[in-house]
């Protein structure tokens, strides 16, 4: 991978590759799981702060046996073993409930994948009847053995009390002198042990990360099929190809959205949104019919019915905009509430801010909400009419349906109804010579 991160701490969709597989472990109620760590195991570790989990560190990388073999203290003697691996992050929940569907006491239940190029790949070996046999490693394989397209996944569920025996037999004698756990087939073989087989539902599920480029085939993969769902769910999309969903996107009826968008977190987009070109969208909910235009980003925010948004816009943490507000471009929201039908459509800075409702503000108006240790708060009550260019220094309160002129600095609460200004004589000079370069 070429990096200091472990390897199962790189991302698909914004999620270390082992969180995925975590969700994917819970989704089957497994009632106990062990996370077997090696390299930077203090960096996974740190990386799951709180987790129900059971950390086994396996010092020395003697092979996948081995590895296995230090989870076996923290597990049950009774029940069943399901062996996942931390850079397989796109297994399915319902490849594994079928694999589990097979095993038992007396059966070994293993994923297998026709595949048409299978280097690199443990093959499966069957007797004539078509029963397991074995498996065998590419590097200690035959000729005849290297043509088969049946390869080992490497994921398996076992009795616990059968895996701990055959773990306890391994040996290392192979040309990489590790312990493999794929050994352990062949003795189930020879105890009588039915291993029964089964397949993943989609070629991509098994597809491990090896490398950076692994990792970006496999994000691709896993956003193509996000995009899949949304489409079949009735989603518009400019192109499937080009959109990152990086947590949860839902959306309603009717929804449309542009190229080059990321969402992130939990998102929310009710029934006839729109999203433009290029936008970033995080931990939000949008209501009906609203539009955000392109290039802009809404972090933590709430966003009413019919609203307008962007473009270039930004909307912080702790915002709350009501139905039919206009936030235009150049215009940045943070920690603020506006009423119905309030606007601010250009170049402006609205923070720590209650705006009422019909709010007009004005171009390069800002809220002065910082005096260098603390952060202040405006309060701009209904029909209140801004000018361009205007500084609100908090805390300041301005009154219902008053009017501020433009270039105005307010550093004192405006009674309801009145204009406030700040008044300034216009000068002019005659004769007065602008400098020339020399």
């Amino acid at each position: 991978m070429h990096s200091a991160l472990p390897k199962v701490m790189h991302p698909i969709a914004g999620r270390p590759m082992l969180t995925h597989v975590l969700a994917t472990a819970r989704q089957l109620d497994a009632s106990r799981i062990v996370v077997v760590v090696g390299h930077g195991a203090e960096a996974v570790r740190a990386a799951f702060p709180g987790v129900a989990l059971h950390w086994a560190e396996q010092r020395e990388q003697l092979g996948t046996g081995h590895a296995v073999l230090q989870a076996l203290p923290h597990l049950p003697p009774s029940g069943i073993a399901l062996v996942l691996y931390g850079d397989v992050p796109l297994i399915s929940r319902e490849t594994l409930a079928d694999l589990l569907s097979v095993s038992g006491d007396g059966t070994v239940a293993l994923l297998t994948q026709e595949m048409e190029e299978p280097a690199g790949y443990g093959r499966i070996v069957r007797n004539p009847q078509g029963e397991v046999t074995g498996i065998v490693e590419e590097r200690d394989a035959t000729p005849a053995e290297r043509a088969i397209r049946e390869t080992n996944t490497g994921i398996l569920a076992a009795p616990v009390a059968r895996l701990a025996q055959w773990l306890a037999r391994l040996d290392n004698r192979n040309t990489q002198g590790e312990y493999y756990l794929t050994d352990i087939i062949a003795m189930a073989v020879a105890d009588g042990v039915t291993i029964a087989t089964r397949a993943p539902r989609l070629e991509h599920e098994c597809r491990g990360v090896n490398s950076k480029a692994d990792l970006a085939a496999l994000e691709r993969r896993h956003q193509m099929n996000q995009a899949r769902e949304l489409l079949d769910a009735g989603v518009t999309l400019a192109d499937p190809a080009r959109i990152d969903i990086r947590g949860k996107l839902a959306c309603g009826r009717e929804v449309a959205i542009d190229a080059n968008c990321i969402f992130e977190g939990a998102v929310l987009l009710g029934d006839n949104v729109t999203v433009g070109a290029n936008c970033i969208i995080k931990d939000a909910t949008i209501g009906a019919g609203t539009a955000i235009l392109p290039f802009t980003m809404v972090d933590g925010a709430t966003v009413g019915a019919n609203a307008r948004i962007g473009p270039y816009a930004r909307l912080r943490p702790g915002t709350v905009l009501a139905d039919g507000v206009h936030i235009g471009n150049f215009v940045e929201v943070k920690a603020s509430s506006f009423g119905e039908a309030s606007k601010a459509n250009h170049l402006a800075y609205v923070g720590d801010a209650s705006v009422g409702r019909d709010v007009n503000i004005g171009a390069g108006t800002i809220t002065c909400n910082y005096d260098g240790a603390a952060k202040h708060r405006t309060v701009i009550e209904d029909d209140v009419h801004i000018g361009s260019d205007v500084q609100l220094v908090a805390p300041v309160t301005v009154g219902k349906g008053a009017t501020i002129a433009a270039g105005a600095t307010i550093t004192k609460d405006v009674p309801p109804g009145g204009l406030a200004l700040t008044e300034k004589k216009q000068v002019f000079r005659s004769g007065w010579a602008r400098p020339g370069k020399k």
